[in-house]
């Protein structure tokens, strides 16, 4: 046979090599309106590293070969240690070497913390999982900080850039990395109910835990921030792997979660048998000491989330610009257009939302900014990522079938894209979240108000919108049954104002037309006649080394 009739024909080549950073304008720009002079020339390595194909081959390899769980050595020894494949321990290496994890907290520069969001939100291109265990190391800083010590002496090794793997004394670690225990069987979100329970030992700040975690990811950590019951209730201890002597702390790791995604990440069952644990903050202000670290993980669930959207936008927006079907590249038939045009919309929009949240980070002294953060943060956590099995689905179907087979990595994508919504409070507890925001500080519906009213006028139907939220939170007898629909209306009046402000006229009038005013279609795709779709296309689509 000869060899030509054995090479495939009108397939897209694969999309590697185009810089998750300098290629996404969204993100560039972004960058640049808040203030992050050099962030997207420094962060320029990193992007072309991410959107490389060994960084492809890395993120498939270490999602097919799922970490195993040891409970016991040859010699019957309990060790409870969790073996990762090499490529688990090359994603890790380069997410720490580029200091996505708690590098952030350490630094002077004044934008770190929106360097830091672009660099996660691009490096988790590459594979979503192992974003678990340095998102989980970047919220654990602000938590420490309610004790001096303790965070004198974890600090250090948590944001450090060397990744040092294996269970060893803190002090005998290049660098660190940190987890968190907080749902038990019984009571999931309602940590409240939880039983497990802290005796204090003869030390003053040192107890002993019994009882369980029922999710507890990357167990190979080195250090956890649990909860467990004292007398006043419910309270935040420091609990380590290993402890200062090098013996192992008692803690069982009873298996390993059999999940629907996220499968390279380690996600585990823990027991509890006298454990030794350090206690955070006062007894009975657990849940108040450690919402810093909820706060921060929430914030990279929207980023986690937008990253999935931009991946997925880039795959499909680059499959139909190589693909032909019925005389035409798919990329220059018009509903195509629609079809991708508005995924880059939602893919802009959760971008521009998610840096300006970032960039709040920054600003964390401003009462404004604080504000701000405090309201939004639960919006966009519930918005952005309640949206992106949606999106990924519709992006996957532009491929066709080959967009349902493992090699495009898209299924992949679309078996991740529900777990941001899930992870560190469901849609229901965001949505509830933002009532009790809005009943107990009033600076937060007043920061809402003000960020969202910079840009009155400039849109119609932005505005009508603004209006229809402050009427509906007049009838205080319909916010609970209803707070899902408040949410999503007030993240997108947030999202709506961004792309209004400083998105391309097309982009924001795509998204005013169809996430605010009334011309939806039901599904993706179904932009507005009119709808300028070849520029929003070009916008977007990934370019080859650019």
């Amino acid at each position: 046979m000869d060899a030509d009739n054995r090479a495939s024909t009108n397939q897209a080549p694969p999309l590697v090599d185009h810089n998750t950073v300098t290629s996404d304008l969204a993100l560039v720009e972004a960058l640049e309106r808040h203030g992050a002079p050099g962030a997207v020339d420094a962060l320029s390595p990193l992007g072309a590293l991410a959107s490389s194909a060994e960084a492809r081959e890395h993120g498939l390899l270490a999602n097919r070969h799922e970490p195993e769980l040891t409970a016991y050595d040859r010699y019957g020894n309990r060790v409870d240690e969790v073996r990762f494949h090499p490529s688990w321990h090359w994603l890790m290496e380069r997410a720490v070497g580029f200091g996505l994890q708690a590098a952030p907290w350490t630094s002077d520069a004044p934008d770190a913390h929106l360097r830091r969001a672009a660099g996660f939100f691009a490096w988790s291109q590459t594979e979503p999982g192992h974003g678990c265990p340095v998102s989980m190391t970047y919220a654990a800083v602000p938590a420490l900080r309610v004790d001096d010590a303790v965070a004198k002496e974890w600090t250090p090794r948590l944001a450090a850039t060397t990744y040092d793997f294996g269970l060893r004394p803190v002090a005998d670690k290049a660098g660190a990395l940190a987890g968190m225990g907080m749902t038990e069987k019984q009571g999931g979100s309602d940590v409240r109910a939880n039983v497990t329970t802290a005796t204090p030992t003869s030390v003053e700040g040192e107890y002993t835990l019994d009882g369980h975690k029922w999710f507890t990811s990357a167990p190979m950590n080195d250090v956890f921030l649990v909860l467990a019951q004292t007398g006043p209730g419910v309270t935040c201890f420091l609990v380590p792997r290993v402890l200062p002597d090098g013996s192992r702390n008692p803690l069982d790791v009873v298996r390993l979660k059999d999940k629907l995604g996220n499968r390279s990440n380690a996600s585990s069952e823990l027991e509890f048998r006298g454990t030794w644990a350090q206690r955070l903050g006062d007894e009975g202000r657990g849940v108040r000491t450690i919402i810093e670290m909820v706060a921060a993980t929430r914030l990279d669930c929207v980023l986690g989330s937008a990253s999935l959207m931009r991946r997925a936008l880039a795959e499909a927006s680059w499959h139909v610009a190589h693909r032909s079907a019925f005389g035409r590249l798919l990329a220059d038939k018009p509903l195509m257009q629609n079809v991708v045009a508005d995924l880059a919309v939602e893919s802009e929009a959760a971008t521009a939302l998610a840096m300006r949240l970032a960039s709040a980070v920054d600003a964390a002294h401003d009462p404004h900014e604080a504000a701000l953060r405090r309201i939004a943060l639960p919006l966009a956590k519930y918005w952005v990522c309640k949206r992106t099995p949606m999106m990924v689905g519709e992006a996957l179907e532009c491929l066709g079938g080959n967009g349902y087979v493992e090699e495009s990595g898209m299924p992949l994508l679309f078996r991740e894209s529900p777990l941001n919504s899930i992870w560190e409070g469901s849609g229901n507890v965001n949505a509830l979240d933002v009532l009790r925001a809005l009943s107990r500080e009033p600076e937060a519906l007043e920061a809402w108000i003000v960020e969202v009213g910079k840009a009155s006028g400039e849109d119609p139907r932005l505005d009508r919108a603004i209006q229809g939220v402050l009427e509906s939170l007049a009838d205080t007898s319909t916010l609970e049954v209803g707070a899902r629909r408040l949410a999503g209306r007030m993240a997108a009046c947030l999202q709506g104002a961004l792309l209004v402000r400083h998105a391309p006229a097309a982009v924001a009038d795509a998204f005013c037309a169809t996430r605010l005013g009334t011309e939806y279609g039901g599904t993706l795709g179904t932009l507005p006649s009119g709808t300028d779709l070849p520029s929003i296309v070009a916008r977007t689509t990934p370019l080859a080394a650019r």
